[in-house]
């Protein structure tokens, strides 16, 4: 049975991830540490050659696909934007210690959410939708291995929730322009909303793809 490969991989460093500040619908650039980074690492390792990049919305991921994917085709995909953090975005963790509306979000719980932003459980929902409308796509235009670069909250989510083998969300954790390759089919997907995690991206130097795109 066919299978649709993706390699979803989290976009590069911003200036948030120095401060501190909650910032996922924020939509912030790259840093220039960021961006020399992933450059880096496009020279040092290998990353997939895939047919086609789908892309969050925010400008980091935007940037980081042209980095890592110069040459290929970018949809952007609403879905795979990061968590709506609501009245807490652009603050600090020290900036919400009094509010008891953070405190009560910190409880954690599937629907738990900041004040005018959304829960775990709208993010993963959101995540679902972005590989339908991904697969979807892959299968109208013939496809087999393309690229994704969203961001760590929702791929830690995403890979969790639907992958296989089933692991806690920060299990996924990775550096900046890194990631994991997933098999999908069409029978695990239809039958159980499922997929297979089958390891790290980028490769190693002096791996080589077997594929002709």
């Amino acid at each position: 049975m066919r299978g649709y490969r993706l390699s979803i991989i989290r976009h590069g460093s911003t200036e948030s991830a120095k401060t501190g500040v909650y910032a996922g619908i924020t939509d912030l650039p790259l840093s220039p540490e960021g961006r020399a980074e992933l450059e880096k690492k496009r020279s040092e390792m290998v990353y997939p050659k895939v047919n086609k990049v789908y892309s969050s919305p925010l400008s980091r991921c935007i940037q980081s696909a042209e980095i890592i994917f110069p040459d290929r085709e970018l949809m952007v995909v609403d879905e795979l934007r990061e968590m709506n953090f609501g009245d807490f975005e652009g603050l600090k963790a020290e900036d919400l210690l009094g509010l008891e509306s953070y405190k009560d979000w910190l409880k954690g719980g599937m629907d738990a959410a900041p004040p005018n932003g959304e829960s775990i459980r709208e993010m993963i929902l959101r995540s679902y939708n972005a590989l339908q409308k991904i697969l979807f796509d892959m299968m109208r235009e013939n496809l087999t291995h393309c690229g994704v670069v969203t961001h760590s909250g929702i791929m830690m989510n995403m890979l969790s929730c639907f992958g296989l083998p089933k692991m806690k969300p920060m299990e996924f954790a990775c550096p900046p322009g890194e990631g994991y390759e997933i098999i999908i089919t069409t029978q695990l997907w239809q039958m159980g909303g499922t997929f297979e995690i089958l390891g790290r991206v980028p490769y190693e130097a002096g791996f080589e793809e077997d594929y002709d795109f």
